[in-house]
Formats: C-alpha cells, structure tokens, sequence
C-alpha cells in the first residue's frame, strides 16, 4: 500500500490572460510555465521572482494547446485559425507557421525525441510534421467525427488519439496504420495520454468519467466517476502512480492509481477547470480555467528529477524497447460492453471492490501500472522466452557505452534543432536579400528613366 502524500498547497497564480486558459505545459527544466487562451496569445511565465511575463503574437483565432519541446528550446502551438506555429520561447518570440490542417487544430504534441510533432485537428485527421526540416510528413485518417488529441507513446513507436466519434484509435507510426480501436457507447474522450511506461493509457471522458486502459491487453484497467461534469484534461505523475484530473464541475482532482481511489478534491477556479499538467519532475502541477486564472501547486509525491525522466525515456527509445504492440497483442477492435467496478463520490469517497481476495490485490496494485518489468506473468513469459538465449552478462550493453551514447544521443538533438533555428534564419535572410535586390533594381530603372 502506499504512503499517503503530503496535500497539495497553492504555491501561487498567474494572471495576465483576458480569456479562458485552453493549455498549460512546463518547460523540462521546471523554470518556465507556458500557457494558452482564448485570447488568441501565448504567455511564457518565469518562476523566479519578480521576472516578467512574455507575451506571444501571432494566432489569430483561440490557441487550443501548447506544448514544449524535450530540450525546451521550442515551443508549439495550435489554434482554431488551422495553424500551427512553432516559437522560439525568448524575449522575442519569434515563429514559423504551418499550415495542412483544413480545420481548427485542437492539440499538438511532441515525440519524445522532439524529432516529430503531431497535430489533431477538426479535419478528422491526425498529422506529423518532421521538426528538423520543418515540414509535413504524413496524415493518419480513421475517425469519423473531430479528432480532440493525439499523443506520442514514450517510446514514440505508437500514437493515441480521441474524437468525437466515441473512439480512441491506438496507430503504429511505422505502417501509419490503426492496429487498435477502443470504443465507448456513451460519450467521447475529450483527452487522452500514455502513461510514463507506455503500458496504459488514460481518457477524460465528456460523460463525466476517467478511465484507464491497459493497451496490451485491450482492457478496461479503472473507471473513476469522481466528477459531476465533464472531464476536460487529464495528467499523470512521472512516477506513473498518480493522476490529476480537471472538470467543468470546476475542481481539480488526484487519483491514487495503485489503490484505486480518489485522494484530493482541489477548489480553486471560479468556473471549469480546462486545463492540467505535472512538471517533468513532478513536484509541480499547474491548472487554468474559464476564469482566465493559471494556478501553481506544489506536492510532495514521489519527486523524479527532470534529467532522470529524460534519461529514461532515452533509455526506453534506443536500448531497452520494449516488444512491439502490433507484433504481440490482439488486431481486433474491443468494444467494452461488461459491468465495470466504478469508484463514485458523493460528500466521502466510496470504493467497489472485487469480492475475490486475488481481485482485490489486483486492484490495490495492479502490475502494469507500477512498471512492466515488474509483472509477474511478464517475468515468466521472458524466462520461457530466453532460455535459449546467452545469458545477460553475454549480451548487455557496457553502462559506460550505454551513458555515453545517451550523452551523445542528447547532443545530436541539441545540434538537429539549433540547424533547424539556423536553416529558418538563413531563409528570412535570404527573402530579405532578394526583396533589397529588387528595390534596388527599381531605384536604378527609375534613375536611368529621370536621365
């Protein structure tokens, strides 16, 4: 069972908005806090004292998601003017714009390399753009109704997205093919997220429910119904072991996905919550709402330092992969039509449990949202898997090689934005080179006129 976090305390708020708050993101260091709104504007927020706000022009409808790069060096933006627009988050703010979707795009997102960012739009299309040559690479067509979010996997081998058809549709970036299909008869998810492992995956549902699906196994993990409204966003701890939640009921919400049950219940906004998300190190979380207010709470859950979430998740992309879902789980679409143990509130929280001894462990700890290498039914099926394979010590990887790979992984991603920055500049130089050249060519025709 695990130890009951210190509560959540309001550290402080940001106002400077004139509208609804759609998107809050921090930067990977957890120094900046970058937030979206109604307003049409982009603001960059500095935790250190008495530092000033930036304020970003350039959409000219709603911005309905933001998000930082890996290395913090970039930012992306998307907006009901079906743009997307990529900043440089200094002082100056400038950006590139995009254009593909045919419709207000509702969410961008970046992979976990920062090599490729994708789009979700009311197109009912899902696009990737390659980040270092800034262009359009591909669509993902499926859904039949507004797509509402798409994100990247950990590992970045697989995309999740939602829509207004009532699916989620799990793609496979390498075929660009839809090899799962999760389907909900009530309402649709207004968002969705892998979580840290990439094993689950968590939906805000319109019809006031979270749920947790485990993607492996095509099945329904949780289904919380802690909210009296919809549910616009949801973000889970880099520790995996909590999920924040926030609602048009205009609370904020922390769920305990090892026990299965609500912990906090967090009153704040004067209206509905849209927006919420944990730091990188998850000693932070931010929320805004249709009161133009961003608020800043600190926690005490497991801390993870930012550099050690990176390092992870470089880990899992070029070492330590693991099998591919298309490769050992079911093709079929699963549309989940049995009975669900459901966690409901009313004034107290109130748990449903199984009746089984073995179910109730289960839902106390269940194995695939601790960590995948710790399962025990996984442990089994690797050793039946490997017996026939040299042992680890054969075939492992020197942690010395292992760092410094990661350490030069890090630096190619550095170099590969700082050529793309390099790459725009020089364009604008060019354009503006030419644009003199003509002007210069006219001065002379009309010298030559007046002689």
């Amino acid at each position: 069972m695990a130890s009951a976090p210190e509560d959540p305390v309001l550290e402080r708020y940001f106002k400077g908005h004139k509208a609804a708050i759609t998107s809050v993101d921090f930067s990977p260091n957890g120094k900046q806090l970058a937030t979206a709104s109604w307003d049409t504007f982009l603001m960059l927020w500095s935790f250190r004292p008495q530092a000033r706000a930036f304020r970003y022009m350039g959409h000219k409808d709603v911005i309905t998601s933001v998000q930082f790069s890996p290395l913090g060096n970039l930012l992306a933006s998307a907006s009901r003017d079906r743009t997307v627009r990529l900043w440089i988050p200094d002082k100056r703010g400038k950006s590139s714009e995009f254009k593909a979707h045919t419709a207000p795009v509702r969410s961008v997102d970046f992979s976990a390399d920062g090599q490729f960012l994708a789009t979700a739009s009311e197109d009912k299309s899902i696009k990737v753009w390659n980040m270092y040559r800034q262009r359009f690479l591909y669509s993902l067509y499926r859904h039949t109704h507004w797509v509402r979010c798409a994100k990247f996997s950990p590992d970045g081998r697989l995309i999740v997205s939602c829509s207004e058809d009532k699916t989620i549709k799990i793609w496979d970036t390498t075929s660009k093919q839809c090899i799962n299909n999760f389907s909900d008869f009530i309402g649709f998810a207004n968002f969705v997220d892998f979580n840290p492992n990439g094993t689950c995956i968590a939906s805000a549902g319109s019809d006031h429910a979270v749920k947790i699906w485990d993607i492996r196994v095509n099945k329904l993990l949780q289904h919380y119904q802690v909210h009296s409204s919809g549910v616009n966003c949801v973000s889970f701890h880099p520790s995996g072991n909590y999920l924040i939640t926030a609602s048009s009921d205009g609370t904020v919400k922390i769920l305990d996905l090892l026990e299965g049950r609500l912990i906090y219940t967090l009153q704040g906004h004067m209206g509905p919550v849209l927006t919420v998300s944990f730091s990188k190190g998850g000693e932070l979380f931010a929320s805004g709402g249709a009161d133009a207010q961003v608020l800043l709470w600190r926690t005490k859950f497991d801390g993870l330092n930012c550099k050690d979430v990176i390092k992870r998740n470089l880990k899992r992309l070029h070492f330590d992969s693991p099998p591919h879902l298309f490769d050992v789980y079911p093709r079929t679409p699963h549309c989940h039509e049995g009975k669900i143990d459901t966690i409901e509130t009313a004034e107290t929280v109130v748990r449903t449990l199984p009746e089984k001894a073995e179910a109730k462990f289960q839902c106390f700890l269940h194995p695939s949202l601790i960590s995948p290498e710790c399962s025990p039914t996984i442990l089994k099926k690797k050793a039946e898997d490997m017996s026939g394979l040299p042992s680890e010590s054969q075939r492992s990887v020197p942690l010395a090689v292992t760092d410094a790979l990661e350490h030069i992984m890090e630096q190619l991603n550095v170099l590969i934005q700082t050529v793309s920055i390099l790459e725009q500049r020089l364009t604008l130089t060019e354009d503006k080179l030419k644009d003199c050249l003509q002007n210069q060519q006219k001065l002379c025709s009309a010298i030559q006129q007046k002689s």
